[in-house]
């Protein structure tokens, strides 16, 4: 049985992403155990909410360096929303430093007239590595549903899997980086193209244990 560890640290809606990877034919377990995190075959690292508490709880629960040594590992590892953002080195948002896996900070959107901030709602990717696992069986315009008002800006641009344009604004909406994944969009409600890549993730983890 192939196990994903889904990571509790009160920061999201654990039951849509578990659904969703049950739906794409994988065996998740949600947990806070970094003993769990070791065993299990790849992770899932959701959240909702703001930075600065997300790394202090990861930190408090004892998760950061399990989080870290599992991605050095190799191991299949997907970030979604404030999983994403709480794996660069800091935010506009709080003070504290993040988990720094990934070279960059979080920024707030600028302000423009006409744009909602938060962005929420339904937006196309612009795929920057197409041949990314992530996007196999994806049309070339993916339409995901996004909720937030920070994205992330890698140091090294080509960790960017994706973006997206809001307003006039042009922003990293996900990366990739050999076994590392992660998207600022919530797949779990992105409808048949969210299940898509959560099977693709889930397809990644089956190849990399059955080799």
């Amino acid at each position: 049985m192939t196990l994903i560890a889904v990571v509790d640290y009160d920061m999201g809606n654990l039951h849509s992403v578990c659904k969703g990877l049950e739906k794409a034919g994988a065996t998740p377990k949600i947990t806070d155990s970094p003993k769990e995190l070791e065993k299990a075959d790849a992770i899932v690292l959701p959240g909702v909410g703001a930075f600065d508490p997300a790394v202090q709880q990861l930190r408090s629960r004892g998760l950061e360096k399990p989080i870290k040594e599992a991605i050095a590992s190799g191991k299949p590892f997907l970030g979604i929303c404030l999983g994403m953002q709480v794996l660069f080195e800091s935010s506009t948002e709080g003070t504290e430093s993040g988990l720094g896996i990934i070279k960059g900070r979080v920024r707030r959107f600028r302000p423009e007239p006409g744009i909602a901030i938060p962005h929420m709602g339904w937006n196309q990717l612009e795929l920057t590595q197409p041949k990314s696992h992530l996007w196999e069986y994806l049309p070339s315009l993916p339409w995901v549903y996004f909720v937030h008002s920070y994205f992330v800006e890698p140091q090294e641009p080509q960790v960017c899997a994706a973006t997206i344009t809001h307003g006039h604004q042009t922003v990293t909406a996900a990366i990739a980086r050999d076994n590392l994944m992660a998207v600022q969009f919530h797949p779990e409600k992105s409808s048949n193209i969210g299940l898509q890549i959560l099977s693709n993730f889930v397809s990644q983890v089956w190849t990399q244990v059955a080799a």
